[in-house]
């Protein structure tokens, strides 16, 4: 899910694919418009098998297994990523 203004400014509409990454990696989801977020805040619900993500990459290519900061747990639920338009297939 992306905010209706975030999803704007990188000329992506409902329905479209964004390319999701950071330093470990990138995957790519179907963009869902849902203003009821915070601008600069991105939800991906549910967590599938690789398999059932576009690419073969699920969400989870995104986060590490390394304990976190200030005395360890799961980095999963909140993770720094950049956002762009995915390249058109082919």
């Amino acid at each position: 899910m992306m905010h209706p203004e975030d999803a704007a400014a990188l000329g992506l509409a409902d329905g479209d694919i964004v390319t999701l990454g950071n330093v470990r990696g990138e995957t790519n989801l179907t963009v869902k418009l849902f203003d009821g977020l915070r601008r600069g805040v991105l939800i991906a619900e549910s967590v599938q098998p690789n398999k059932a993500h576009i690419g073969g990459r699920g969400i989870n290519t995104l986060t590490g297994a390394a304990a976190v900061a200030p005395v360890g747990g799961a980095a999963f639920h909140d993770n720094k990523v950049w956002a762009k338009k995915a390249a058109p297939a082919g």
